[in-house]
């Protein structure tokens, strides 16, 4: 809409498909990012522009890709929609300037997104995204752009297919025959998303069995509300991964940047364990040493790995525009977050739902074990650890008030536990002297708040999460 101001939350702008998400809001956006690449990289190497499956995605691909080239770039354009982390390692193997990328990721089918990606593939620096805000226009009149067509029989729009290279990347990090012979029977959900097909692609051909469900277009996201890959979004994946005796549930979201795990029997591994998982899979399995980056929102389970492990871990703020900066400071082993989203080194700085999946079998296989026992496992190394979370509305008029209402609180206990530090360097977390923690954090992509938290005690959970909630004013 003309005159609303365009700001990047924690990962891109997303709005509403014909109400603030329209052709000319993405143009504008689109001329904001076409700003600072000219800035910071010139208008010499060419831009990846790619889409997800969800509603008029192609089109507003096609609306980008003609203000780049107005922009004097030249676009390659993905030849249909791809997951996220494939138009990432597109722009390294191309040499491509950025990347702009169609998608509202586990949003609610009525959103689209517009995610930007820097040269690395990864997510731009809150600093750049200040930049990229300040050029965008309060309208499109002045915005260049050349049409579609014309574009494209000039060749300053080309069209190409990323895969190739991506599963060459992908073998070059894996070694897939083990998890083809392996004779497990795999289940995977892409959630009507970019991830449908892939795993199938990658492992088929072997004794290991894959059944895929949720793996064609339909962007109303059915028997789901919105394609997150956690409860009660995966619920048809547990219960269907019981039906087909399956020895794990693989779920991609809708953009297949994040995965979600579930075990033999049905049941959801949360996405800390998943994390504390993976970062045990590298530095035991693989015997593979180097820093781990979290955010602040994800498992404490990395301090003590990292302890035992002797490796640095790196805390950032929320989302993958302050992990993807920081691993590529330190070279980080591991670089994560607590929605589900994992990065790896060798690779690009962002999130790869698909071969975090492929590690996860891999650690499977290797380790000889169930996804629950590898959980025993874990919990061996650095004790049972426990995750929750609620989601609850919030009007953008509500928020200033119940900061303030927070830091007035002085909370000295949550859950029966004495506070014993208080982190404000992205929402409120108040570590607890159990070694867990409350987190009240006001999400960057909706209306909405968050109370997480992750404690020892099972028993403390709830406890914990209605005090944090109390402070929050919604109990």
């Amino acid at each position: 809409m003309a005159n609303q101001p365009i700001i990047f939350g924690t990962d891109g702008w997303r709005g509403r498909i014909a109400d603030n998400y329209t052709y000319e809001a993405v143009r504008r956006c689109t001329h904001g990012f076409a700003c600072y690449l000219k800035e910071t990289e010139g208008d010499t190497k060419p831009v990846v522009v790619g889409y997800d499956k969800r509603f008029a995605s192609e089109g507003f691909a096609a609306v980008a890709a003609e203000v780049l080239v107005g922009h004097g770039f030249q676009v390659l354009l993905t030849d249909g929609p791809t997951p996220t982390p494939t138009i990432s390692y597109a722009v390294v193997h191309h040499n491509a300037a950025g990347a702009v990328n169609i998608t509202a990721s586990h949003n609610p089918s009525s959103d689209n997104g517009f995610k930007v990606r820097d040269r690395f593939g990864g997510a731009v620096d809150p600093e750049g995204l200040k930049q990229i805000e300040a050029e965008i226009p309060p309208d499109d009149r002045d915005v260049p752009r050349v049409p579609f067509k014309q574009a494209l029989s000039n060749e300053m729009i080309v069209r190409f297919d990323p895969a190739p290279a991506y599963i060459e990347q992908i073998h070059r990090l894996i070694d897939l025959e083990p998890l083809r012979q392996a004779g497990i029977t795999l289940l995977v959900d892409p959630m009507w998303g970019n991830g449908g097909g892939w795993f199938t692609r990658l492992l088929e051909g072997g004794k290991t069995r894959i059944i895929e469900i949720h793996d064609r277009q339909n962007p109303l996201f059915p028997e789901m509300t919105r394609p997150e890959p956690i409860p009660p979004n995966i619920d048809v994946g547990l219960a269907t991964t019981l039906e087909h005796n399956a020895d794990v549930l693989l779920v991609t979201d809708g953009d297949a940047d994040r995965v979600g795990l579930g075990d033999e029997n049905g049941v959801f591994v949360d996405q800390l364990r998943v994390y504390g998982l993976l970062a045990y899979y590298f530095l035991e399995a693989r015997a593979e040493r180097g820093p781990i980056v979290k955010t602040l929102s994800t498992t404490s389970m990395l301090h003590k790995l990292g302890e035992q492990y002797e490796v640095p871990v790196y805390e950032t703020g929320v989302g993958f525009k302050y992990v993807a900066p920081k691993m590529l400071e330190v070279n980080a082993l591991i670089g994560g977050e607590e929605s589900g989203g994992y990065a790896f080194r060798g690779h690009v700085p962002e999130r790869d739902g698909i071969l975090a999946g492929l590690f996860l079998l891999d650690m499977m296989v290797r380790l000889n074990r169930k996804p629950s026992q590898l959980v025993e496992l874990l919990f061996e190394k650095v004790g049972a650890h426990y995750y929750k979370r609620i989601d609850s509305p919030l009007p953008p008029v509500d928020r200033s008030e119940i900061e303030k209402q927070i830091l007035a609180a002085e909370t000295q206990s949550i859950g029966g536990l004495q506070v014993t530090k208080l982190n404000t360097l992205d929402g409120y977390k108040f570590s607890l002297e159990d070694g867990g923690w409350l987190l009240i954090r006001f999400s960057g992509t909706e209306p909405i708040v968050r109370v997480y938290c992750e404690t020892t005690d099972i028993d403390r959970v709830d406890h914990i999460l209605e005090d944090g909630l109390k402070i929050v004013g919604i109990q």
